[in-house]
């Protein structure tokens, strides 16, 4: 979904890049990867791979862990061989969520679950490896039409729910996969610029809500009534991973970088809307009425 977002992105700014889905470049394989490198001599990697299953991280740590932890190493020795910048997408997971304030770039890590270990694994090699040339950029709440993903479900669900139980104690930023493209695009740039210092960056969009205010406000654009949104907590929705009740991230290091923060959420959402309806059009033609 990021991925396609992202090429979508470079295209538009004139910037030659090569896409490799897992079928065609294992990040896990050292070989490769190098082959890779050999064969495109990148300036700049984006690493948009990810286990992004919550859940079965639980109980499946070390398959997320090769993914989410070897993956970036991996890459991060051959940006270090190559003298490349390494862009690596991580997570609001690594920390505790318990905080009652948004979490800046430098704030302590905890991470409560699988996905988060392994996660925050993965930022330490890169940041280990490439302390120059290595960023990290944590997002939380991505959704766009190219991917499933929260938005896309809620669409589909109020065309046959006639009420909906939606968490209101989980506290995020939807952010719109183009718009978190855009922001790589441009520390990307800034990075080859020198213009802006490796380390963490935090890319989500501005203002938060909770799933339940997000889903309200998905119905509004909908044109159906939000009072089918009815709030519940996470306790009535029981899994094996603990959800964080606190996403909300800051975005101090893009403005000292220069490079202003992603807008607000509902704003960007009203500008995704039509494109993340058409990607719903062949299930919702099904729909009676």
């Amino acid at each position: 979904m990021l991925g396609q977002d992202l090429m979508a992105a470079l295209a538009h700014e004139g910037v030659t890049a090569v896409a490799a889905d897992r079928a065609a470049l294992d990040i896990t394989d050292p070989g490769r990867v190098r082959e890779a490198f050999a064969a495109h001599r990148p300036a700049v990697v984006v690493n948009c791979a990810a286990w992004t299953a919550v859940d079965e991280a639980e109980s499946q740590e070390d398959a997320a862990l090769r993914i989410n932890g070897t993956g970036p190493a991996v890459l991060a020795a051959a940006c270090r061989a190559h003298g490349a910048v390494l862009l690596h997408v991580s997570t609001d997971y690594v920390f505790a969520g318990d905080a009652d304030t948004p979490y800046a770039e430098d704030a302590p890590t905890a991470p409560r679950s699988a996905y988060g270990r392994t996660k925050l694994a993965g930022e330490r090699a890169v940041l280990e490896t490439l302390p120059d040339t290595g960023y990290v950029v944590r997002t939380a709440w991505l959704y766009g039409a190219g991917g499933a993903n929260f938005v896309r479900t809620m669409i589909r669900l109020e065309g046959v729910k006639d009420t909906l139980d939606v968490v209101d104690d989980q506290r995020g930023q939807p952010t719109w996969t183009l718009d978190l493209a855009g922001r790589l695009v441009r520390l990307g740039q800034a990075a080859l610029a020198r213009t802006a210092p490796a380390g963490v960056y935090h890319g989500t969009s501005g203002g938060e809500t909770t799933w339940f205010g997000f889903t309200r406000e998905i119905f509004r654009l909908l044109g159906a009534d939000p009072a089918r949104v009815r709030p519940t907590t996470s306790a009535a929705f029981a899994r094996p991973a603990p959800r964080p009740a606190c996403s909300v991230l800051a975005h101090g290091r893009f403005a000292a970088a220069g490079i202003e923060p992603i807008r607000d959420w509902r704003t960007a959402l009203e500008e995704a809307f039509p494109a993340l309806l058409a990607a719903e059009r062949p299930l919702l033609s099904g729909r009676p009425g």
